[in-house]
């Protein structure tokens, strides 16, 4: 069984180096499940912060339901990450060198449960992000060219 991919973070990996992965499950209630397999998610702006040895999501925004109750969720709640306590610990460890911040860089069900895929991520500067964009043009100029040839 595969993971069918809800969101993703596709401006992460151009604003940040993404230095390693980690996959966590995520505490949802009833009607942000039906909103996430409806697709209505946003993770722009989210990151992942550690609390007393727990880890927690913050700046998701989940859309409420649009066929539920008038007991909805709150679209903006912060979420609890399911990791074991030896993986957060790592984790803080890794975060506490400086510059380095846990975001994530895609939401996905995998065999029915709701999964994040953390990175742990320095910022880029400016001209490292120019330089990517670089890269991905030299990239594009040479694919063309390979398929023009044939």
């Amino acid at each position: 069984m595969g993971e069918k991919v809800i969101a993703s973070n596709r401006k992460a990996r151009y604003d940040y180096h993404i230095i390693d992965t980690i996959e966590a499950g995520l505490v949802l209630m009833g009607t942000e499940v039906k909103s996430l397999r409806d697709g209505k998610v946003n993770i722009k702006e989210s990151y992942a912060l550690i609390e007393n040895s727990e880890m927690f999501l913050l700046g998701v925004h989940i859309s409420p339901y649009s066929h539920g109750t008038t007991h909805a969720h709150e679209p903006d709640r912060k979420r609890k990450l399911l990791l074991h306590k030896g993986e957060i610990l790592k984790l803080k460890r890794v975060i506490e060198q400086k510059g380095l911040t846990l975001i994530p860089l895609k939401i996905y069900f995998k065999r029915g449960k709701a999964k994040v895929l953390l990175g742990t991520a320095r910022g880029k500067a400016k001209h490292d992000k120019r330089r990517t964009i670089a890269e991905k043009e030299v990239k594009r100029e040479i694919a063309r060219s390979v398929k023009n040839k044939y």
